[in-house]
């Protein structure tokens, strides 16, 4: 099997970077940013991931808004939303603008792992 590609795009430097370390371990290729606008410029130039983890308040762009232009410009991208804020209503609402799921943080990372999986299945059975 390839190795699953993930974008984390997190305002919390410290978090992203943890949880890309231990993704890393685990056999991931990571990439994060610190910002919507950087997502959609990584995304755009140097990396396509199979999976975005996305984190739904930061301050340049929203996470519904970033959302909203991966889904309409790389479609086959899978996107998993996080959210440290407790906003339930913000978990349906971007699965209904497209993202695969979303999580609460703090995360569990066995959680994570499971779903990052499943996007990825699906990507590859709806690509192929």
């Amino acid at each position: 099997m390839d190795k699953i590609k993930i974008l984390i795009v997190d305002d919390e430097v410290e978090f992203a970077e943890a949880l890309a370390e231990r993704m890393e371990i685990r056999g991931f290729l990571m990439e994060t940013v610190n910002s919507g606008a950087d997502a959609l410029a990584a995304i755009g130039s140097t990396c396509f991931p199979d999976v975005v983890l996305l984190d739904l308040k930061m301050p340049d762009m929203s996470g519904f808004e970033v959302l909203t232009v991966i889904k309409e410009k790389y479609p086959s991208i899978e996107v998993i939303m996080l959210t440290g804020h407790g906003a339930a209503s913000g978990g349906s609402d971007s699965m209904k603008k497209g993202a695969f799921d979303f999580i609460m943080k703090p995360v569990d990372f066995k959680d994570l792992i499971e779903k990052i999986q499943d996007a990825y299945q699906k990507k590859i059975s709806t690509s192929s």
